[in-house]
């Protein structure tokens, strides 16, 4: 990645002995929207027939993607078309460094204080902080060191050559977010973690302490029905999605977690 330095970056110490693993979801958790989506949509538009293709193939494509049991195959589609052409990985990590450093002005807004104020506090305390989402890696990297200078390790979507392009080739989702997880390492219990999403159910069960943020209206009676009593669901800053407003607070106040 070479959108941001080290020198860029804030300075934390070192994970404690015994620090618990904190997980954060990033797309509507650490950021207001679906970060992948913004890229693919660019990757799409910055070439006509580009365009032209995801739109021959949006009556296939579009309607699976409201559905979780083929939304990968319906978002695959997209990603073929905003990648088709590509043949290795680093293509597509060049183009998404390129995206993030000319669109960082719109991308900062949307990054949630509230939520990067957890993230510092954790890392701040020594917890052994990652962050698991659906997006490639690579952009919620980006993010996170150009646009908030924070350098955390991140698992996500894993992507290849496939179809004469570069698509998903193991989708970071659902249960498969933690078979990745502990593939890459992360083998310690989950202590806290943090996701607005009903598809990262079994990342949320198997915390110790679960916090629902940002959720959408219609999923809050599901998280309170198979989640622990007092679960946290909580809103950091997404005008359209449920759960009590909270706000920044001085040190030592509670986000509910």
């Amino acid at each position: 990645m070479s959108v941001a330095g080290p020198a860029a970056r804030q300075a934390y110490p070192g994970n404690r002995e015994g620090a618990p693993l904190v997980v954060f979801d990033f797309d509507h958790t650490l950021y207001d929207g679906d970060s992948g989506g913004h890229l693919f949509a660019w990757l799409i538009r910055r070439v006509w027939w580009r365009t032209l293709l995801a739109l021959l193939i949006a009556p296939l494509f579009g309607p699976m993607v409201a559905f979780l049991p083929t939304r990968r195959v319906g978002i695959s589609g997209f990603v073929w078309a905003g990648t088709i052409g590509f043949h290795r990985r680093r293509d597509l990590d060049a183009l998404i460094d390129r995206y993030v450093a000319r669109h960082a002005d719109q991308i900062k807004p949307r990054l949630l204080p509230v939520a990067l104020e957890v993230l510092h506090r954790h890392r701040q305390a020594g917890d052994q902080v990652v962050i698991a989402t659906g997006a490639p890696p690579e952009l919620a990297r980006a993010i996170l060191a150009f646009v908030a200078h924070e350098d955390v390790p991140v698992v996500g979507t894993q992507v290849g050559p496939r179809f004469g392009a570069v698509v998903a080739t193991r989708h970071c989702h659902n249960e498969m977010k933690m078979t990745m997880l502990r593939d890459a390492g992360f083998t310690a219990p989950v202590a806290i973690a943090y996701s607005d999403s009903s598809a990262d159910l079994p990342l949320l069960k198997a915390a110790k302490k679960p916090v629902v943020v940002n959720p959408k209206a219609a999923r809050v009676e599901v998280f309170r029905e198979v989640l622990p009593a007092g679960t946290p669901i909580l809103n950091w800053g997404c005008v359209d999605r449920a759960g009590t407003p909270a706000t920044l607070s001085p040190k030592g106040t509670s986000f509910g977690a």
